[in-house]
């Protein structure tokens, strides 16, 4: 499944993105601030496709005007996601470093956020960000999620915890 905006596509990873994504996922700045390490080689980020990207409802973020990759967005339901629920899926997303104050993060999250509620038909999208990642933090406020809780062991895949802060927009609240 593909979903578009005005300015994007998002579409699933392939393999063949995997020089794309460690352009973008080898910057400090990207990784370590969404609770993952940056990517060291290409065959790394090939290995995070096939084993991570590659799942249902996460999506590369493209530019429609070039077909540029800019960076990912993606659903995680049940176990994988905050809430646990399967109608209360958790919304990750990161742009890369170049393509940032743009408004992609949110132009992309707000497709997702569409998409859950209009052709998944869930109840509330979450969506979780570490201490210290402003950025992240802005674009949720701009979303209208509202703060749930903070939890102060939020896993990374950085050897290390972080308190995590967790947010929910309820379908109800974008009905209005």
């Amino acid at each position: 499944m593909e979903l578009t905006t005005d300015r994007l596509r998002l579409r699933p990873w392939e393999d063949s993105d995997a020089a794309c994504l460690y352009e973008l996922a080898k910057d400090p700045a990207v990784g370590p601030a969404a609770g993952w390490p940056s990517h060291k080689s290409v065959e790394e980020s090939l290995q995070v496709i096939q084993e991570n990207l590659q799942a249902p409802e996460t999506y590369a973020v493209l530019r429609k005007d070039d077909n540029l990759i800019i960076g990912c967005a993606g659903l995680r339901f049940g176990e994988d996601a905050c809430s646990e629920k399967d109608d209360e899926p958790e919304l990750g997303y990161w742009i890369g470093k170049e393509y940032w104050g743009r408004g992609y993060a949110p132009e992309a999250a707000t497709c997702l956020i569409d998409h859950a509620f209009a052709d998944l038909n869930c109840k509330a999208v979450w969506c979780c960000y570490y201490e210290g990642n402003e950025k992240s933090k802005r674009v949720q406020e701009k979303l209208g999620f509202t703060y749930v809780k903070t939890d102060p062991e939020g896993d990374t895949l950085l050897g290390y915890k972080l308190p995590e802060v967790e947010n929910v927009l309820k379908r109800e609240s974008c009905l209005k």
